[in-house]
């Protein structure tokens, strides 16, 4: 009997030890996600009105990117309020997008042209309205302030679509290809 229970004890404190051993390192932590920013508003913060329907002309604002993961052929972003249900339906407003931007860019300027194909090779699809490239956010006085979300995605393709291409086209060829997401939030109302 004391044979057993000696034998049960040593089972006890090996397997005690086993359970606070500390897991083998397989290399450095990893690195912060891909982060999206823009220096012409905080995350979280309102939208200037020179990037909005309260312009006559609004501009799209600058945006910046850092921590993209290698491997990354191109990026593919889109801006869309999702506190608006168009029709009763999950559908929310595209704001605008924009994809096969260079693997090798760090952003995006201020003002992007409305062109369909830009020089860089970036495709400019259209927005809700039918126009092509970006529409500012345009929430009225009424109700709450409205989040207009920018989700950049790092691709590790081109993606094989043009200017005609709807969300739904887009979000489907990137299915298995996103290396990585960053998120820039913005609040607007007039």
């Amino acid at each position: 009997m004391r044979i057993l229970t000696v034998g049960a004890t040593i089972f006890f404190v090996a397997s005690l030890g086993s359970a606070f051993a500390q897991p083998k390192a397989g290399g450095p932590p990893p690195g912060p996600g891909l982060t999206l920013t823009s220096p012409d508003f905080e995350d979280g913060g309102v939208i200037p009105n020179k990037y909005t329907q309260a312009d006559p002309n609004p501009i799209s604002p600058k945006l910046d990117w850092t921590h993209v993961p290698p491997g990354t052929v191109s990026f593919a972003l889109i801006l869309h309020d999702p506190d608006v249900a168009i029709q009763k339906k999950n559908d929310d407003v595209l704001h605008w997008m924009i994809f096969n931007i260079p693997g090798t860019a760090t952003g995006l300027p201020q003002n992007v042209p409305a062109n369909a194909k830009l020089d860089d090779g970036s495709i400019n699809a259209k927005n809700l309205r039918g126009g092509v490239g970006f529409m500012g956010p345009g929430m009225g006085p009424q109700g709450p302030y409205h989040h207009y979300t920018f989700e950049l995605f790092a691709l590790d393709i081109k993606l094989d679509l043009g200017p005609d291409a709807t969300r739904a086209d887009v979000l489907a060829a990137m299915q298995g290809h996103i290396l990585a997401k960053g998120i820039l939030e913005g609040r607007f109302h007039r």
